[in-house]
């Protein structure tokens, strides 16, 4: 390196110390804006190099006394190079990290360890080569000085290890075969021994308390329930429904996909846990011998334990390329048992169910013990293909569509064990008649099918070997706790009118609903019909009800009124870089975002503004009336993103003589408000315009509470509502 060089890059090391005392002294106010956060993320990617560089240069260091070495012209140039070169490029490394370290998901001791120690490696190593010009510089103080940067250097490496990969990284295996002590199957728990050990394997590395990516915490049942940012993880019972398998499920290559692109990934048997766990209703305290002996989450967890099957199967295994094949996003083949040749089918997702989904497994029809496709839409002709499954024990088709007709086509089913037709349209006489040809049937389960207590006591009396589950009772049993409503119509946003649709899926439930804010409750609020039509925006709370059942927790629908959409629409302003959605196309498009604003997967739903006005103006081709206009917005105060300061609204039948019709001023979140998705806005006196101008200041100062404070908002607007 020539002297200009060293120079320069003295004097960038000087600088980049400077630095990041300063962000160190700064940290609680830093902001780290959107076009720094990808060099913060290339943290990870740069550090190894530094790593090497600089352990090297400590090596060198510490023999740089001896008479060989010291004698050594190019020994000591090259030392000396080395030396700055990789102390420079781990204060750049450094100065990565902290931006990193601002990001949302990263605190706690492990992270203030990992930044403290790797600040003072690179303080000890431009210590180590400023001082080394000095006379007071020997030997004692080359090798202490090397050591203990090392040291640092292998402790910084320890952490970081720790946050990206999750404590005991290094040691884990080993502690792990000594400690483990597999519990006795009478004592192990479905949670406790089989699933939590799934999420310390393969989730904890992102999602414990010094790393909250997404705020989502997997360390026990009470974070679990409470789910992340983006919502609850599950809802029991209903696997198709929840967030937890819908990432699981997703391409690899999706950026949501759970684990992410290069962690350990879920093997078919751990996603087939998961998903038989919530259909269970995850239950966190429920012991595998509680399950009966062929349910399915009973065999897996099983399995999963390190037991086997008592049960022999006499055909081969089918080929592994063959199942991996097979296995997609919506159709998961795994096996029982370690070692076992039987096979569990899973389906998912309706929408992508066609019955070739069935006859795809033809090849495969020796090896299929257990079957579920509960919520598909399954036709009598499709058990044609299940018929074929010649060793099948357990079918669930809960439900489906198919009739006790159809079920006929299952008679050639002779090892059929388990039989489950909750919510299906089976009739007495034909179910009756299809059950003569199983004669290895022992469970029948037949609640929410519309069969009377007198006729499922008549199959008692005709099949007595057959256990009939009818469901809940009421105080004959104990009851469990409906799901919450869902909201079925195609789109929140509607014109004049909307049919509402509310669905549940257990028949005969009563739902309950209010559009006042109120609570709903099972005596007074009003009962959802297929007639109630709303003619205006409208927040929605529902319950659902049904005798022997606790009600259901309360769900929340927005919906939207949208009367006029204008011809034409221009940005009389510019949009913030980062936040450019889709453009004008993004405020009339019937596309509603949600949190997570910065995401490439949502950002095209959100236009953003801080430094200048959101100003658009509409034009209508033919006269309209309105009365109204209001813009639905983030608000998330912790990342910075506020209500407008101000909404103004000008029309008239001429852009350049517009008048004030009306302006409406949100109110300022307070410190602790939570995250919403609102739309605000507000009437006027109704005006006849052609064209209309739309007005939204962001918040010029952040409160005095926030980490912000004085500067201005960010302002998120995804769509744009004209009455």
């Amino acid at each position: 390196m020539n002297y200009k060089a060293k120079g320069i890059a003295e004097q960038v090391l000087i600088a980049a110390n400077v630095f990041i005392l300063f962000i160190l002294i700064f940290e609680e106010k830093l902001e780290v804006p959107l076009w720094l956060q990808p060099l913060g993320r290339m943290h990870p990617l740069l550090l190894h190099f530094p790593i090497a560089l600089l352990l090297l240069a400590l090596a060198m260091e510490f023999f740089r006394f001896r008479t060989t070495y010291a004698s050594n012209a190019f020994y000591r140039t090259f030392l000396t190079n080395l030396l700055l070169v990789s102390t420079l490029l781990a204060a750049v490394t450094i100065i990565m990290g902290l931006f990193l370290a601002r990001e949302e998901g990263y605190a706690g001791q492990v992270l203030a360890w990992h930044k403290w120690t790797g600040v003072g490696t690179l303080w000890m190593a431009s210590l180590l080569y400023w001082g080394r010009q000095t006379t007071w510089y020997q030997v004692p103080w080359a090798r202490a000085g090397t050591v203990l940067t090392a040291l640092l250097l292998l402790v910084a490496g320890h952490y970081g290890a720790t946050l990206t990969h999750g404590d005991s990284f290094i040691t884990g295996p080993l502690l792990a075969e000594a400690e483990k002590v597999p519990p006795a199957l009478e004592e192990a728990r479905v949670y406790e021994h089989v699933i939590q050990p799934l999420f310390e394997q393969k989730c904890l590395s992102c999602h414990n308390p010094e790393k909250i990516k997404g705020g989502l915490l997997l360390t026990d049942e009470a974070a679990i329930r409470k789910g992340g940012k983006t919502g609850k993880l599950f809802v029991p019972g209903n696997p198709e429904m929840s967030l937890l398998l819908q990432r699981v499920h997703l391409p690899l290559d999706d950026k949501k996909h759970m684990p992410p692109r290069g962690k350990a990934q879920l093997s078919a048997e751990e996603v087939a846990l998961l998903a038989w766990w919530v259909r269970r209703n995850a239950d966190f305290k429920q012991k595998v011998l509680e399950l009966p002996p062929t349910d399915s989450l009973r065999i897996l967890a099983e399995a999963a334990l390190g037991g086997t099957s008592e049960e022999q199967f006499d055909f081969a295994a089918a080929d592994e390329d063959l199942i991996q094949k097979l296995n997609d996003d919506y159709r998961t083949v795994a096996p029982l048992a370690r070692e076992s040749p039987a096979l569990a089918v899973n389906l998912y997702n309706q929408s992508t169910y066609t019955p070739e989904k069935l006859r795809e497994l033809n090849d495969i029809r020796k090896q299929i013990v257990f079957l579920n496709l509960t919520k598909m839409p399954v036709k009598d002709a499709d058990l044609k293909s299940v018929g074929q499954f010649e060793n099948l024990q357990k079918l669930d088709l809960n439900f489906t569509e198919v009739s006790g007709k159809g079920l006929r086509e299952l008679s050639s089913l002779k090892k059929l064990k388990s039989l489950s037709l909750a919510g299906t349209p089976v009739k007495y006489p034909e179910l009756a008649e299809s059950l003569r040809g199983l004669g290895n049937l022992r469970t029948v389960a037949v609640w929410n099918t519309g069969l009377t207590e007198t006729e499922v006591e008549q199959l008692r009396k005709k099949y007595p070997s057959v256990r009939f589950i009818e469901g809940f009772k009421g105080e004959k049993t104990a009851p469990m706790q409906l799901n919450p409503p869902q909201l079925k119509n195609a789109s929140p946003i509607f014109g004049e009118s909307l049919a509402l649709q509310l669905h549940h899926p257990i028949r005969g439930v009563e739902i309950r609903y209010t559009t006042d804010g109120t609570a709903p409750d099972s005596l007074r609020s009003a009962v959802f019909t297929s007639g109630t039509v709303l003619g205006q925006s409208t927040s929605i709370r529902a319950k659902a009800y049904k005798a022997g059942w606790y009600g259901s927790e309360e769900a929340r629908f927005e919906v939207y009124r949208s009367t006029y959409k204008p011809d034409s629409l221009r940005l009389l302003l510019p949009l913030n870089r980062v936040h450019q959605a889709e453009g004008t196309q993004t405020f009339f498009n019937s596309t509603l975002g949600t949190f997570n604003a910065n995401s490439p997967a949502w950002a095209n739903h959100w236009a953003g503004v801080r430094d200048n006005d959101l100003a658009l103006l509409a034009e209508y081709k033919r006269p309209v009336t309105v009365s109204s206009v209001t813009l639905r917005t983030m608000i998330e105060p912790e990342t910075g993103i506020f209500p407008p300061a101000a909404i103004e609204v000008w029309g008239g039948t001429s852009e350049t003589q517009l008048k004030l019709l009306g302006t409406f001023k949100p109110q300022v979140p307070v410190k602790g408000t939570p995250p919403a998705l609102q739309a605000l806005g507000g009437t006027f006196k109704p005006q006849t315009v052609t064209f209309l101008k739309i007005i939204a200041k962001p918040l010029p100062e952040i409160p005095d509470w926030h980490g912000s404070k004085g500067r201005r908002a960010l302002l998120l607007v995804d769509e744009v509502f004209v009455n």
